[in-house]
Protein backbone atom coordinates (compact mmCIF):
# COMPACT_ATOMS: atom_id res chain seq x y z
CA UNK A 1 0.00 0.00 0.00
CA UNK A 2 1.25 3.46 -0.86
CA UNK A 3 0.49 6.26 1.57
CA UNK A 4 -0.51 9.38 -0.36
CA UNK A 5 -0.57 11.94 2.44
CA UNK A 6 2.57 13.64 3.80
CA UNK A 7 3.89 11.75 6.84
CA UNK A 8 5.77 13.27 9.77
CA UNK A 9 7.34 10.91 12.31
CA UNK A 10 8.32 12.19 15.75
CA UNK A 11 10.05 9.75 18.09
CA UNK A 12 12.33 9.85 21.09
CA UNK A 13 12.73 8.51 24.62
CA UNK A 14 9.97 8.67 27.18
CA UNK A 15 9.51 12.05 28.91
CA UNK A 16 11.55 13.98 26.32
CA UNK A 17 8.54 16.13 25.34
CA UNK A 18 7.08 14.46 22.24
CA UNK A 19 3.45 15.10 23.19
CA UNK A 20 3.83 18.84 23.66
CA UNK A 21 5.75 19.27 20.42
CA UNK A 22 3.39 16.99 18.48
CA UNK A 23 0.49 19.35 19.19
CA UNK A 24 2.45 22.34 17.92
CA UNK A 25 3.42 20.49 14.75
CA UNK A 26 -0.12 19.16 14.27
CA UNK A 27 -1.56 22.66 14.34
CA UNK A 28 1.15 24.06 12.09
CA UNK A 29 0.97 21.35 9.41
CA UNK A 30 -2.75 20.44 9.52
CA UNK A 31 -2.10 17.00 11.01
CA UNK A 32 -4.03 14.19 12.58
CA UNK A 33 -1.97 12.24 15.11
CA UNK A 34 -1.39 8.49 14.88
CA UNK A 35 -0.15 7.12 18.20
CA UNK A 36 2.89 4.89 17.89
CA UNK A 37 2.77 3.76 21.53
CA UNK A 38 2.28 0.10 22.40
CA UNK A 39 0.47 0.92 25.66
CA UNK A 40 -1.82 3.81 24.74
CA UNK A 41 -3.95 1.37 22.74
CA UNK A 42 -5.38 -0.01 26.00
CA UNK A 43 -8.59 1.37 27.50
CA UNK A 44 -8.41 2.34 31.15
CA UNK A 45 -4.62 2.62 31.12
CA UNK A 46 -4.29 6.38 31.01
CA UNK A 47 -2.00 7.71 33.72
CA UNK A 48 0.78 5.15 33.42
CA UNK A 49 0.90 5.58 29.64
CA UNK A 50 0.92 9.40 29.75
CA UNK A 51 -2.03 9.30 27.39
CA UNK A 52 -3.25 12.63 25.95
CA UNK A 53 -6.31 13.88 27.80
CA UNK A 54 -9.79 13.91 26.30
CA UNK A 55 -9.50 17.69 25.96
CA UNK A 56 -6.24 17.34 24.04
CA UNK A 57 -7.75 14.67 21.80
CA UNK A 58 -10.67 16.97 21.10
CA UNK A 59 -8.19 19.63 20.02
CA UNK A 60 -6.35 17.34 17.56
CA UNK A 61 -7.85 14.13 16.19
CA UNK A 62 -5.92 11.08 17.44
CA UNK A 63 -5.87 7.54 16.10
CA UNK A 64 -4.92 4.23 17.77
CA UNK A 65 -5.73 5.29 21.33
CA UNK A 66 -8.24 3.28 23.42
CA UNK A 67 -8.76 0.59 20.77
CA UNK A 68 -8.04 -2.58 22.81
CA UNK A 69 -8.87 -4.07 26.20
CA UNK A 70 -5.98 -4.63 28.63
CA UNK A 71 -6.21 -8.41 28.21
CA UNK A 72 -5.98 -8.29 24.41
CA UNK A 73 -2.76 -9.12 22.58
CA UNK A 74 -1.77 -6.08 20.55
CA UNK A 75 1.32 -6.56 18.41
CA UNK A 76 3.28 -4.84 15.66
CA UNK A 77 1.35 -6.64 12.93
CA UNK A 78 -1.93 -5.24 14.21
CA UNK A 79 -0.36 -1.81 14.63
CA UNK A 80 0.71 -1.74 10.98
CA UNK A 81 -2.79 -2.64 9.80
CA UNK A 82 -4.41 -0.07 12.07
CA UNK A 83 -1.90 2.67 11.24
CA UNK A 84 -2.25 2.21 7.48
CA UNK A 85 -6.05 2.27 7.78
CA UNK A 86 -5.82 5.49 9.80
CA UNK A 87 -3.48 7.11 7.28
CA UNK A 88 -5.81 6.17 4.45
CA UNK A 89 -8.55 8.16 6.19
CA UNK A 90 -6.17 11.04 6.85
CA UNK A 91 -5.18 11.14 3.17
CA UNK A 92 -8.85 11.18 2.15
CA UNK A 93 -9.26 14.34 4.23
CA UNK A 94 -6.20 15.93 2.55
CA UNK A 95 -4.39 16.16 5.87
CA UNK A 96 -0.92 15.25 7.10
CA UNK A 97 -0.29 12.16 9.23
CA UNK A 98 1.85 12.76 12.32
CA UNK A 99 3.07 9.50 13.84
CA UNK A 100 4.46 9.94 17.32
CA UNK A 101 5.48 7.65 20.14
CA UNK A 102 8.32 5.71 21.66
CA UNK A 103 7.80 2.16 20.39
CA UNK A 104 10.71 1.57 18.05
CA UNK A 105 9.47 -1.80 16.85
CA UNK A 106 6.28 -0.18 15.52
CA UNK A 107 8.25 2.37 13.52
CA UNK A 108 10.48 -0.36 12.09
CA UNK A 109 7.51 -2.57 11.22
CA UNK A 110 5.64 0.25 9.50
CA UNK A 111 8.54 1.43 7.35
CA UNK A 112 10.32 -1.87 6.74
CA UNK A 113 7.48 -4.39 6.75
CA UNK A 114 6.55 -7.46 8.76
CA UNK A 115 6.83 -11.17 8.40
CA UNK A 116 3.93 -13.58 8.98
CA UNK A 117 5.50 -15.11 12.08
CA UNK A 118 5.16 -11.82 13.90
CA UNK A 119 1.48 -12.57 14.53
CA UNK A 120 0.83 -13.76 18.06
CA UNK A 121 0.35 -17.43 18.89
CA UNK A 122 -1.84 -17.52 21.98
CA UNK A 123 -1.21 -21.16 22.93
CA UNK A 124 2.56 -20.84 22.69
CA UNK A 125 2.48 -17.52 24.55
CA UNK A 126 0.47 -19.04 27.41
CA UNK A 127 2.98 -21.90 27.72
CA UNK A 128 5.85 -19.44 27.81
CA UNK A 129 4.08 -17.28 30.40
CA UNK A 130 3.70 -20.36 32.61
CA UNK A 131 7.37 -21.18 32.17
CA UNK A 132 8.29 -17.59 32.98
CA UNK A 133 6.49 -17.90 36.31
CA UNK A 134 8.07 -21.27 37.10
CA UNK A 135 11.61 -20.82 35.76
CA UNK A 136 12.16 -17.05 35.73
CA UNK A 137 13.46 -14.61 33.13
CA UNK A 138 17.11 -15.61 33.43
CA UNK A 139 16.44 -19.21 32.40
CA UNK A 140 14.35 -18.15 29.40
CA UNK A 141 16.99 -15.65 28.36
CA UNK A 142 19.65 -18.40 28.39
CA UNK A 143 17.34 -20.46 26.17
CA UNK A 144 16.87 -17.56 23.75
CA UNK A 145 20.65 -17.02 23.58
CA UNK A 146 21.10 -20.68 22.66
CA UNK A 147 18.33 -20.61 20.00
CA UNK A 148 19.00 -17.15 18.59
CA UNK A 149 22.30 -15.67 19.84
CA UNK A 150 21.81 -12.35 17.99
CA UNK A 151 18.37 -11.80 19.55
CA UNK A 152 19.72 -12.84 22.95
CA UNK A 153 22.47 -10.24 22.65
CA UNK A 154 20.09 -7.39 21.78
CA UNK A 155 17.28 -8.28 24.22
CA UNK A 156 17.88 -7.49 27.88
CA UNK A 157 16.94 -10.32 30.30
CA UNK A 158 14.49 -7.95 32.01
CA UNK A 159 12.72 -7.09 28.74
CA UNK A 160 10.06 -9.72 29.34
CA UNK A 161 7.83 -8.84 26.40
CA UNK A 162 10.53 -9.12 23.75
CA UNK A 163 12.14 -12.10 25.48
CA UNK A 164 8.87 -14.03 25.24
CA UNK A 165 8.35 -12.77 21.69
CA UNK A 166 11.70 -14.14 20.53
CA UNK A 167 10.90 -17.58 21.93
CA UNK A 168 7.32 -17.45 20.68
CA UNK A 169 8.44 -16.76 17.11
CA UNK A 170 10.86 -19.70 17.18
CA UNK A 171 8.39 -22.18 18.68
CA UNK A 172 5.65 -20.99 16.32
CA UNK A 173 7.61 -20.88 13.05
CA UNK A 174 10.67 -23.04 13.64
CA UNK A 175 12.83 -20.11 12.59
CA UNK A 176 14.59 -17.49 14.67
CA UNK A 177 13.50 -13.89 14.98
CA UNK A 178 16.86 -12.78 13.57
CA UNK A 179 16.52 -15.07 10.55
CA UNK A 180 13.05 -13.76 9.77
CA UNK A 181 14.14 -10.16 10.16
CA UNK A 182 16.93 -10.72 7.65
CA UNK A 183 14.52 -12.42 5.26
CA UNK A 184 12.15 -9.49 5.54
CA UNK A 185 14.94 -7.00 4.89
CA UNK A 186 15.78 -8.78 1.65
CA UNK A 187 12.12 -8.95 0.62
CA UNK A 188 11.54 -5.28 1.38
CA UNK A 189 14.67 -3.93 -0.32
CA UNK A 190 13.82 -1.12 -2.67
CA UNK A 191 10.20 -0.89 -1.53
CA UNK A 192 8.85 2.62 -0.95
CA UNK A 193 5.56 2.82 0.91
CA UNK A 194 5.74 6.52 1.75
CA UNK A 195 6.27 8.95 -1.08
CA UNK A 196 6.65 11.93 1.30
CA UNK A 197 7.92 11.29 4.81
CA UNK A 198 10.13 13.12 7.29
CA UNK A 199 11.45 11.19 10.28
CA UNK A 200 12.56 13.25 13.29
CA UNK A 201 13.90 12.25 16.68
CA UNK A 202 13.89 14.36 19.85
CA UNK A 203 16.63 14.22 22.45
CA UNK A 204 18.03 16.32 25.25
CA UNK A 205 21.06 16.26 27.57
CA UNK A 206 21.26 13.11 29.67
CA UNK A 207 20.89 14.84 33.03
CA UNK A 208 17.90 16.85 31.83
CA UNK A 209 16.17 13.67 30.68
CA UNK A 210 16.90 11.97 34.01
CA UNK A 211 15.27 14.88 35.83
CA UNK A 212 12.27 14.91 33.50
CA UNK A 213 11.77 11.17 34.06
CA UNK A 214 11.87 11.67 37.84
CA UNK A 215 9.35 14.51 37.60
CA UNK A 216 7.03 12.49 35.38
CA UNK A 217 7.23 9.46 37.67
CA UNK A 218 6.28 11.55 40.70
CA UNK A 219 3.49 13.24 38.74
CA UNK A 220 2.02 9.85 37.79
CA UNK A 221 1.71 8.95 41.46
CA UNK A 222 0.16 12.33 42.25
CA UNK A 223 -2.32 11.88 39.38
CA UNK A 224 -3.50 8.51 40.74
CA UNK A 225 -1.49 5.73 39.09
CA UNK A 226 -1.96 3.40 42.05
CA UNK A 227 -5.72 4.00 42.07
CA UNK A 228 -5.82 3.38 38.30
CA UNK A 229 -4.15 -0.01 38.77
CA UNK A 230 -6.55 -0.83 41.62
CA UNK A 231 -9.49 -0.18 39.28
CA UNK A 232 -7.96 -2.38 36.60
CA UNK A 233 -7.46 -5.22 39.07
CA UNK A 234 -11.01 -4.84 40.34
CA UNK A 235 -12.21 -5.06 36.72
CA UNK A 236 -10.53 -8.45 36.43
CA UNK A 237 -7.25 -7.46 34.79
CA UNK A 238 -4.65 -9.34 36.81
CA UNK A 239 -0.98 -8.44 37.31
CA UNK A 240 0.09 -11.41 35.15
CA UNK A 241 -1.19 -9.79 31.94
CA UNK A 242 1.49 -8.44 29.56
CA UNK A 243 -0.14 -5.01 29.66
CA UNK A 244 0.04 -5.02 33.47
CA UNK A 245 3.74 -5.83 33.31
CA UNK A 246 4.54 -2.56 31.55
CA UNK A 247 6.54 0.16 33.28
CA UNK A 248 4.45 1.87 35.94
CA UNK A 249 1.85 -0.88 36.02
CA UNK A 250 4.12 -3.64 37.24
CA UNK A 251 5.49 -1.24 39.84
CA UNK A 252 2.03 -0.36 41.14
CA UNK A 253 1.12 -4.04 41.14
CA UNK A 254 4.11 -4.89 43.30
CA UNK A 255 3.11 -2.11 45.68
CA UNK A 256 -0.46 -3.39 45.86
CA UNK A 257 0.82 -6.93 46.43
CA UNK A 258 2.75 -5.71 49.48
CA UNK A 259 6.23 -6.21 48.00
CA UNK A 260 7.21 -2.53 48.04
CA UNK A 261 6.45 0.60 49.97
CA UNK A 262 5.42 3.66 47.96
CA UNK A 263 8.90 5.13 48.37
CA UNK A 264 10.49 1.92 47.09
CA UNK A 265 8.04 1.80 44.20
CA UNK A 266 8.85 5.37 43.15
CA UNK A 267 12.59 4.79 43.36
CA UNK A 268 12.35 1.65 41.20
CA UNK A 269 9.94 3.30 38.77
CA UNK A 270 12.38 6.15 38.13
CA UNK A 271 15.29 3.73 37.74
CA UNK A 272 13.45 1.39 35.35
CA UNK A 273 12.10 4.28 33.29
CA UNK A 274 15.61 5.65 32.87
CA UNK A 275 16.78 2.23 31.72
CA UNK A 276 13.87 2.03 29.31
CA UNK A 277 14.72 5.44 27.87
CA UNK A 278 18.28 4.26 27.31
CA UNK A 279 17.02 1.19 25.41
CA UNK A 280 14.72 3.41 23.33
CA UNK A 281 17.64 5.60 22.32
CA UNK A 282 19.71 2.55 21.41
CA UNK A 283 16.86 1.34 19.19
CA UNK A 284 16.23 4.69 17.51
CA UNK A 285 19.93 5.44 17.03
CA UNK A 286 20.12 2.46 14.66
CA UNK A 287 17.62 4.15 12.32
CA UNK A 288 19.70 6.14 9.83
CA UNK A 289 16.60 7.89 8.41
CA UNK A 290 15.95 9.82 11.61
CA UNK A 291 17.07 13.43 11.83
CA UNK A 292 17.77 14.47 15.43
CA UNK A 293 16.75 17.70 17.15
CA UNK A 294 17.03 19.03 20.68
CA UNK A 295 13.67 19.01 22.43
CA UNK A 296 13.42 22.83 22.34
CA UNK A 297 14.33 23.22 18.65
CA UNK A 298 10.76 23.55 17.44
CA UNK A 299 11.39 26.26 14.87
CA UNK A 300 14.36 24.43 13.39
CA UNK A 301 12.38 21.17 13.16
CA UNK A 302 9.34 22.89 11.66
CA UNK A 303 11.52 24.54 9.02
CA UNK A 304 13.10 21.19 8.13
CA UNK A 305 9.68 19.56 7.80
CA UNK A 306 8.34 22.42 5.70
CA UNK A 307 11.31 22.27 3.35
CA UNK A 308 11.27 18.47 3.02
CA UNK A 309 7.52 17.90 2.63
CA UNK A 310 5.97 21.16 1.51
CA UNK A 311 8.71 22.96 -0.41
CA UNK A 312 8.64 25.76 2.14
CA UNK A 313 4.98 26.57 1.44
CA UNK A 314 3.84 25.84 5.02
CA UNK A 315 5.17 26.92 8.37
Amino acid sequence: MKVDCPVIVLVGPTAVGKTELSFRLAEQFNCEIVSMDSMQVYRGMDIGTAKPSLEERARILHHLIDIAEPDEQYDAARFVRDALAAMEKIAARSKTALLTGGTGLYLKALFEGLFDALHANKAVREQLQARLTEEGRAALHVELCRIDPAAGARIHPNDTQRLLRGLEIFYTSGRTWTELIEKQKRAEQGRTMFSRAYLAGLHCPKQELRERIAQRSKAMLDQGLIEEVKRLRQAGYGPELPSMQAIGYRHANRLLSGEWTQAEMLEQLILDTRRYAKRQMTWFSANKELRWFQRDEHELLAAAISSALFSGQLG
